[in-house]
């Protein structure tokens, strides 16, 4: 089998297409589906944030699992393939663990080290585990990135120069409007990107935070949590105009606020400068907006520019590059381990079979041999196979973790006539334990 990561990010699209790329709830369950019929994926998780979509999949052959996959992608975000063929990437085996890795450590976030995606990849797990999407490879995949990705926070430094796209964007804000604490600010939306715009204005000391959303219940939950006040939706164009800085993050298939809405807004404000920090893909705000007098408007993509800075690598970032290169190496050395497992345990298989069977003859030749001294010779003949096994069973242990298991495992199947389909079911029947799910949030 082949594992695979198939998407598109910040890093590989523009923004435009990553929006028409997003997937909001239905097409995500659509796409999930579809990939749950494909022909040659066996597993799938969606990853889907508001700046990557990507499949990780264990497939039945490189070329017809991207085939695949990239059909499904286009066919349910309606992006014509051509267009879409051009800004996707695939990783495929090793560099796919990579990939997983260094994205659960932040890595390839636009805010680089954000903590944030450990709980959109757990988030990712657990709606493919409900599904039935997702089996022993990449249960053992997220396992280990969920593991890597928290090691990255607790053992590095990294943390000493994460942000969030939030505190980033907050940042840009404050450059405009000046020091938080005499700013009020409005966060639109009650989701978890929302939920972290509250705890951040509310900690970094704004003047004042009030929360709206389309469910009146949500965001009176989210307010109470951080002591902001509530408003109600249909207040919402009189909490624009309040607002010093508008933060946006509803997930909504269109635009909340429109240039006429701003301009609205800007003119009850008397043009005082207002800034809209746009969070959401698809897009909250209309990039018109920012023609309005005194309005700014910060989205995902200038927070890209401002956060890429002079494109210099922190020490603590090459520290966690350098424990993901080390994380890779340990688990690719396991998974070699595991391939060559089912033709090690079909060997010791075989051999049981033989000793039983001579034993079984033993027992015609000999008739009236009497039970301590069967047990006797039972015991002396095992150990013996397994004296005469131990040696290739370890040998090929370390060759699998030094990547030269492969010739190896081909000559035991040949020397002892081991069965292909004995094999493929041992193989089988080792199922991996599924991810714990507690202890962390989603983003």
């Amino acid at each position: 089998m082949t594992l695979l990561v198939v998407g598109l990010s910040h890093r590989s699209a523009p923004f435009d297409l990553l929006e028409r790329t997003t997937l909001d709830t239905d097409r995500a369950t659509t796409l999930r589906d579809a990939l749950a019929a494909a022909g040659q994926v066996r597993e799938a998780v969606l990853v889907s944030t508001c700046n990557r979509t990507e499949v990780y999949a264990d497939v039945l052959t490189f070329h017809g699992g991207v085939t695949e996959i990239g059909h499904l992608l286009a066919q349910v975000t309606a992006v014509d393939p051509l267009l879409l063929r051009e800004h996707l990437y695939v990783h495929h085996e090793d560099r796919a663990v990579s990939h997983t890795f260094s994205v659960a450590c932040g890595l390839d976030s636009m805010a680089i080290g954000e903590g944030q995606i450990l709980g959109q990849l757990r988030g990712a797990l657990r709606a493919a585990q409900s599904a039935g999407e997702v089996g022993p490879e990449l249960n053992a995949l997220f396992q280990r990135a969920l593991r890597v990705g928290k090691r990255a926070h607790a053992e590095t430094e990294l943390d000493d120069v994460s942000v969030s796209l939030v505190s980033a964007g907050i940042d840009a804000a404050v450059a405009v409007l000046g020091p938080i604490g005499g700013l009020g600010v409005l966060v639109v939306g009650a989701g978890a990107m929302s939920s972290l715009a509250v705890a951040t204005a509310t900690r970094a000391g704004a003047g004042s935070v009030v929360v709206v959303n389309r469910t009146d219940a949500k965001a009176a939950h989210l307010a109470a949590a951080y002591d902001a006040r509530v408003v109600r939706w249909g207040d919402l164009d009189e909490a624009l105009a309040a607002a010093d800085l508008v933060i946006t993050c509803t997930g909504a298939a269109g635009r909340i606020v429109d240039r006429d809405r701003a301009s609205r807004a800007a003119a009850a404000r008397e043009h005082r400068p207002q800034v809209y920090l746009d969070l959401a893909l698809p897009l909250d705000v209309d990039p018109a907006v920012a023609e309005v007098s005194g309005l700014t408007v910060i989205g995902l993509q200038r927070l890209g520019e401002l956060l890429a800075g002079d494109g210099l690598v922190p020490a603590q970032v090459q520290q966690v590059r350098d424990l993901v290169v080390e994380e890779v190496e340990g688990y690719l050395a396991a998974r070699r381990v595991q391939a060559v497992a089912p033709t090690l345990a079909a060997l010791r298989r075989r051999a049981s079979q033989v000793v039983d069977a001579e034993l079984t003859r033993l027992d015609g030749r000999v008739p009236d041999m009497d039970e301590a001294t069967r047990k006797q010779v039972a015991q002396t003949v095992h150990r013996v196979v397994e004296k005469l096994l131990h040696t290739p069973t370890v040998r090929v242990k370390e060759m699998a973790e030094e990547e030269a298991s492969g010739s190896y495992a081909e000559a035991l199947h040949r020397l002892f006539d081991l069965d292909p389909h004995t094999v493929a079911a041992v193989s089988a029947a080792r199922v991996q334990p599924p991810v714990e799910m507690s202890g962390a949030s989603d983003e």
